[in-house]
């Protein structure tokens, strides 16, 4: 059977144009916030590797290391291995932007240390929301268009659940580090007066990236609910 002929998969695919016109505002906003405030120098000449070592040691997570990692925002914390991963152009900079990063990447070792439960149950549903992102549209496509195995259509949809559930316990993690990040770096003495303004509204582009991933796996799952309502 070739479902493609059913009105309801092409007009449904307007469910998504918002999400994908917030994905591409916000991977604009990201770049041009980044790219600007790379260029401002903060007056405390502290680099992103050395805030974030700063903050580490007076939170108390002394024992947490720093890696410097290739690549162009490629930062991250890694909570099984209590490790810190900067970018190089993170790490040696000493810009709004280094900091800014820096510090919201140490704010998420702080979430770990401090046992956060939005982090906590984000950890928990990791391998669930991989699995459920990768297959569970495959699974719910191949249902769709062979009317012998329908069932699947739903197996796929409890799969991708998983996903949406990891993209919106996401939102509080990252918007909390965040706010972490611009009280750590003030607090610390690492930015002061107009250049907390600079920081935050680098980390308020990266947060856009979250709420529009989230929006889209909503309306995916919107969608493929709709769909299967419609058989």
């Amino acid at each position: 059977m070739f479902y493609g002929g059913n009105p309801l998969f092409y007009s449904s695919l307007l469910l998504l144009v918002p999400a994908i016109l917030l994905s591409l505002y916000a991977q604009y906003k990201v770049s041009s916030t980044y790219k600007k405030y790379s260029k401002a120098r903060a007056a405390s000449g502290v680099t992103g590797a050395q805030a974030s070592r700063m903050i580490l040691d007076r939170e108390g997570l002394g024992d947490v290391e720093i890696e410097v990692v290739q690549g162009h925002l490629t930062d991250h914390y890694d909570p099984r291995k209590r490790v810190l991963r900067l970018s190089d152009g993170v790490a040696n900079s000493d810009s709004l932007a280094a900091l800014g990063v820096a510090a919201h990447e140490a704010g998420h070792a702080i979430q770990h240390a401090r046992n956060y439960a939005p982090m906590r149950i984000r950890s928990a549903v990791v391998p669930a929301a991989s699995f459920g992102s990768n297959f569970g549209p495959i699974i719910f496509m191949v249902g769709l268009f062979m009317s012998s195995f329908r069932e699947l259509m739903t197996i796929g949809i409890v799969l991708f659940t998983a996903a949406v559930i990891f993209q919106i316990v996401t939102l509080p993690v990252e918007f909390d580090a965040s706010s972490r990040a611009m009280k750590l770096l003030q607090t610390n003495g690492l930015v002061a007066g107009p250049e907390a303004g600079g920081a935050r509204k680098v980390l308020s582009a990266a947060a856009l990236t979250y709420v529009a991933a989230a929006l889209m796996s909503i309306l995916m799952l919107v969608r493929m609910v709709l769909l299967r309502g419609d058989e």
